[in-house]
C-alpha cells in the first residue's frame, strides 16, 4: 500500500509538472509539428514589406495592440461585427490583417490546426523588424487564441492625448516598466501617423479652448508639422513618425524625442518625467556606444516580454482555423 501510494504520489507530480511545462511559452514550440511555421510566415512577411514599405510599422503596432487587449491571444484579429475589438477608437489605423490571414492560409495548409494566429502576430512583428533594418531575435511560441472580442475591452489603451503618468500607469498595469514603456514607444521610429493625431498638439493645446501649439515642439519643427497638417485640412494625410529616417529601425526617435522633434504627444511627454527621461539619455550619453545600455538589446528584451501579456497556452482558447473568426464549436 505504502508503495502504491508513493506511485500514486509521483504520477501526480509528473502529471502537474507535463501540464505547467505543457502551459509555458519556449523558443522553436512548433520545431516538431509544424517546421515549416517561422519560414513561412517571415517569407509572408518579407513579400508585403517589399510591396508596401509602411507595412513593417503596421504588423510591428498590430502586435502592441494585440497584446494591450485581452493580452497576446489575436483578439484584434477577430471580425465578428460592430462589437468586434478591431474597430475600437483606441485602434484606430491598426492594420495587417491581410498579411497575417495569408500567413495562416500557407500554414494551414502545410500543418492544419497546428499554428495559432496570435504566434503568428508575433512572429510577424519580429519580421518586420528585421526588415526595417533592426534587430533579429528569437521568438517565444506557444500562444493560443482568445476567444474574447469585445469593443468595450479596448478602452484602457495607451493613447497619444495621455499625460506620462497615465501611460506608466497603463504599462505597470500590464507588468511592464518605465524602461519598457521608453523602448516600445521607441517603436515609432519606423511608420506613419495621420493629421487627426496632431490636430489637437498643433492647433488647441491649451484647456478651455484657448488653443495654441504645444510649446515643447521645437520652434524649427512647428512650422513644419504645421505646414504637412494645416488646419482645416485633410485629416487623414499621414507624416512620418520618427523625422529623418521613418523606415530605418534606429535610436534617431529618442533623440527627437529629447530635442523637442518627437511628433506624438504621447512621445513627447517622456522628456517631461524624471525617470523616462533618464532611460532616454541612458541610450544618448557620449559614452553610451561603449559603456552604455545596448539600445538593440533592451528593445528585444521590452518585446519580448511585451509578448508574454496575458498569453494563453497549453489547454486554453483554440487554434483558429482562420484568424478572424472564432472557431464553431
Amino acid at each position: 500500500m505504502a508503495k502504491l501510494m508513493i506511485l500514486l504520489n509521483l504520477f501526480m507530480f509528473l502529471a502537474c509538472f507535463a501540464s505547467i511545462s505543457q502551459g509555458q511559452l519556449k523558443f522553436g514550440f512548433y520545431a516538431r509539428s509544424c517546421p515549416s511555421a517561422e519560414s513561412v510566415v517571415r517569407s509572408v512577411v518579407n513579400n508585403a514589406v517589399q510591396n508596401n514599405a509602411n507595412m513593417a510599422a503596421v504588423l510591428l503596432r498590430l502586435h502592441f495592440h494585440d497584446c494591450f487587449v485581452e493580452g497576446c491571444d489575436g483578439s484584434i484579429l477577430i471580425d465578428n461585427g460592430p462589437r468586434s475589438e478591431r474597430l475600437a477608437f483606441g485602434h484606430q489605423g491598426v492594420g495587417g490583417f491581410e498579411v497575417i490571414e495569408r500567413a495562416k492560409g500557407e500554414l494551414e495548409a502545410q500543418c492544419p490546426g497546428v499554428v495559432s494566429c496570435a504566434d503568428i502576430v508575433a512572429m510577424a512583428a519580429r519580421d518586420a523588424i528585421v526588415m526595417a533594418n533592426g534587430p533579429d531575435y528569437e521568438v517565444l511560441t506557444g500562444r493560443r487564441d482568445g476567444r474574447v472580442s469585445d469593443i468595450s475591452l479596448a478602452d484602457e489603451l495607451p493613447d497619444v492625448s495621455d499625460s506620462v503618468q497615465v501611460l506608466k500607469n497603463k504599462f505597470a498595469q500590464k507588468g511592464m516598466s518605465d524602461k519598457d514603456l521608453v523602448l516600445l514607444t521607441a517603436a515609432h521610429t519606423i511608420g506613419t501617423t495621420a493629421c487627426f493625431f496632431m490636430t489637437k498638439r498643433l492647433y488647441d493645446f491649451f484647456p478651455g479652448g484657448s488653443g495654441g501649439s504645444d510649446p515643447d515642439i521645437s520652434p524649427t519643427l512647428l512650422p513644419e508639422l504645421k505646414s504637412q497638417c494645416p488646419r482645416n485640412g485633410d485629416v487623414n494625410a499621414r507624416l512620418g513618425i520618427d523625422r529623418g529616417s521613418p523606415r530605418t529601425f534606429d535610436i534617431s526617435i529618442l533623440q527627437n524625442i529629447r530635442n523637442g522633434f518627437a511628433i506624438l504627444a504621447s512621445d513627447a511627454r517622456l522628456n517631461d518625467d524624471p525617470s523616462t527621461r533618464a532611460v532616454i539619455d541612458s541610450y544618448l550619453s557620449p559614452l553610451a556606444p561603449i559603456l552604455g545600455p545596448s539600445f538593440q538589446d533592451d528593445f528585444i528584451n521590452s518585446i519580448v516580454r511585451m509578448g508574454q501579456i496575458g498569453t494563453k497556452t497549453g489547454s486554453q482558447g483554440e487554434i483558429r482555423r482562420v484568424c478572424s473568426a472564432f472557431n464553431s464549436r
